[in-house]
This record gives structure tokens, sequence and C-alpha cells, in this order.
């Protein structure tokens, strides 16, 4: 053997080494990671991750009653599963994208646009079943370890956020957050939590019929079949591959592994208690309709017919908090500050916890030279996701305030965070003019 060949086995034998083999507990395959992730260390990144997530998406969904149901169905399912010590919760996001997802460590989210489709409780309890098992599989973890995404998210447990500012450990778990939701899974792990005691299992363990799995499938590939529903493929399907070829093994698998549930007429499908917890989305879903073609208009410059359809769905349901922040962020586009700070404040009133309504009324309280009221927004804003626009704007806030050392460390991070950026120049002058450069 060459110098050059045992020189390469040598350190091929010591990255193993370092790197460690585990068998993994749900699926029995032996896994390679350069660098193993604590049960800890799983469950604290998820956790990080999982409010800039949910604020990326539109925030949660602003209906107690539902997120009660949506997490006593998933902690049915989670108390079954094979990491049943993981604290598991689950929520409901304020998007129309069907989609769900699942954080390292247990931390799950269903959209709204998903949870209205839905028929009946077993459909929900497949879906989130389906998304235990992805945690249970580590599949989130796997894919971390296999990139650069552990070392950010290990950035973001070993920093200290300072303060309201966008410092580097804030903007590192917004940057986890939008990979983790971006992270797709392989054929393979997707039927790994379909069947290899995962999602399905835990649903018939749980006392619901698996009938609700093949229902929820059959509904899905006919969303996608053709090519049929751009939005599915867009949400949940860009991060879970599906195929014709999955549905019949799926099925498969229920007929010789669950036939008696199967036909027991005791196993839960539950449509009434579903129905009952997803009526105000039902009530609101033409609406939120409306709200998707003002923001496809939006997005297309047409700005005037954007709101006045805007306006159509805030009329067909005028407490949704967030078709009021799109209606008052377009009215800010449109140069109306009086209608964009009407809309918002209500969109406040309603529901203070998204990030966007609260960056948007503070915007137009600094136009309006309501400087305190600014900052308090602002603040709030940067608390639920810390942006480059909301830290420009609220070191605006310091500074009219007469706090000229807070905005001048904000206009640092800020430019140190967008150094090429327009956003990120113009913050360095501002710092630079308040002697902080």
């Amino acid at each position: 053997m060459r110098l050059i060949e045992i020189f390469a086995a040598t350190l091929l034998l010591a990255v193993l080494a370092l790197a460690g083999c585990a068998v993994n507990p749900v699926t029995g395959k032996r896994e390679l990671a350069l660098m193993q992730v604590s049960d800890t260390e799983e469950i604290d990144i998820g956790k990080k991750a999982f409010g800039p997530a949910l604020q990326q998406m539109g925030g949660e969904y602003n209906d107690p009653q539902l997120a009660a149901y949506v997490n006593n169905v998933g902690q049915r399912l989670a108390r079954l599963s094979a990491r049943s010590n993981l604290p598991y919760e689950f929520k409901v996001v304020n998007d129309s994208s069907p989609n769900a997802f699942a954080l390292p460590g247990g931390s799950i989210a269903i959209s709204r646009g998903l949870l209205v489709n839905l028929e009946n409780e077993a459909q929900l309890a497949s879906v989130l079943g389906h998304e235990v098992g992805h945690v249970d599989a580590r599949h989130s973890v796997q894919g971390m370890q296999r990139g650069t995404l552990l070392n950010v998210g290990l950035s973001v447990l070993s920093g200290v956020t300072g303060g309201t500012g966008y410092s580097a450990v804030a903007q590192q778990a917004g940057q986890l957050a939008a990979s983790l939701l971006d992270n797709s899974y392989s054929r393979e792990q997707e039927r790994e939590s379909d069947r290899l005691r995962l999602g399905i299992d835990y649903m018939v363990r749980a006392g619901y019929n698996p009938i609700g799995a093949v229902q929820l499938q059959e509904f899905f590939y006919r969303k996608i079949e053709g090519g049929a529903e751009p939005m599915w493929l867009s949400g949940l399907f860009r991060t879970h591959p599906f195929s014709k070829e999955r549905l019949e093994a799926n099925e498969a698998y229920i007929r010789s592994h669950h036939g008696q549930a199967l036909n027991n007429p005791n196993s839960m499908l539950l449509p009434e208690p579903l129905m009952a917890a997803t009526a105000r989305l039902r009530q609101t879903q033409a609406a939120y309709d409306l709200y998707d073609q003002a923001r496809q208009l939006e997005g297309q410059g047409n700005l005037s017919q954007a709101v006045a359809t805007y306006l159509q769905a805030a009329a067909a349901a005028p407490d949704e908090a967030l078709i009021l922040t799109g209606l008052g962020m377009a009215y800010l586009k449109a140069e109306d500050e009086g209608s964009a700070r009407r809309h918002l404040e209500r969109a406040v009133q309603l529901d203070g916890n998204y990030y966007m309504s609260r960056m948007g009324l503070g915007y137009v309280y600094l136009q309006q030279k309501q400087d305190k009221q600014a900052v308090e927004e602002l603040e709030a804003s940067m608390k639920l996701l810390p942006s480059l626009q909301g830290g420009f704007l609220l070191a605006e806030g310091y500074e009219k305030t007469g706090q000229k050392q807070k905005a001048a460390q904000l206009y640092q991070d800020v430019a140190k965070a967008d150094p090429q950026g327009k956003l990120g120049r113009a913050a360095a002058a501002k710092a630079k003019a308040l002697g902080g450069i």
C-alpha cells in the first residue's frame, strides 16, 4: 500500500473514532455523526428555534380552544411514543399553506391551512403522529449532523442574547429556524416515520382507527396528482416527499399489521370533536382565501387591487389579526398612514403576539413622532422575532428618545449583520454619526 493510501486510511479511522457510532433506539440503525447531540441539546435547539419558526410563518393562530384541542391530541400520541420523556408541545401556526413540521426535541406545529382540510380526529392524529415519528427517529438531528446547521444550533445554545438588540445570537436563532423549516426529509425517513413503530403505530396504540391515515393519504394524493394544487407542493410536500408508491405501501402496511383495528367498531375516527374545535377556522376560510389573493396581488405589484381585496377579507372576518396586519402593511406601502395605523392598532389589540403587526405599528408611530410608543412596539416586535428592519427602526426610536448609547449599539449590530446591504450601510453611517464606529 502506498504511503498516501496508508495516510488516508489512518485519517479515516481517526475521523470515525472521533465521530462515534450510535444505534438509534427507534429505527435500530447505526448512525455516524462527526458530533453527537445529547437529548438536552436537542431539546434546547428545538425550543430556541420554535418561536422564530412560528413567527416566520405568521405566528400562532389565536384560538385558545383549538390550541388546547390540538395539543391534547398530540400529547395523547406523545405519551405512547418511543421517546415519551421528551417535552413535546403542539401548536397551530397561522399559515394558509398546508403544512406541518417538527423541530428537534419535540416542538411540533400544524398549519391553519392543513387543519381546515381535515375531516376527523383520526386524520389529525395521523399528521401529528407522523411528526412525532420524525422527532423520535431524530431525523432533524441527522440532517443537522450532516451539514453545517449543527454548528449554528450549538452557537445559539452557547451564546447569550443581549437585551433587545439584533445580536449575532438572535440572528443565528432566526437562521436556524429558517433552515430547519426548509430541511427536507428523505423518502426513506418519510417511510420510517410512516411505518417503523412510528406515526401509524402511535395512532393505533392511542385508539384511533388507521383508516384515518388511509383517508388522509388518499386526500393528499388527490391534491398533488398531476400538479393539481401548487400550494400543497410548496407547503407540506416540499419538505415531506409523497408518492403513489408511498400511499400504496402504507395501505398494505395497515392491512397487514393493523387489520384488527381497521375493522374494530371501537377504533376512533371522531369527526364531531374535530369539527367543533375547527368551527372558527371553517367560518373564516373564505376570508383567508381573499387574504391569500390579496397577498398574491401585492406581490405582483397591484397594490390598489390588493388593498381592495384585503378590505373584502377584513369585512368577511373583522376579528382576524393577520388579515388586519396584511391590510395595514399594504396601506403603509400606499403611504396612507392613517388607515395603516387604524388597522394595525386593531390587529395588535386582537393579538399582540405577531412581530409584523408590532413592527408596522412601531413604524407608524415613528412617522407620527410618537417616539415612546414606537419604542414599546418595536421592542415587542424584536422580542418576538429579531429582524434587520425591526432593529434599524428600534435604533431610530432609541435615538429619538435620547437613548444614544443603545441606539449606537443597535445600529452597529445591524451594520455587522448586513455589511453589504442598504440597511446595513445606513446603520453604519448612523452609528458613526453617533460616535459608535
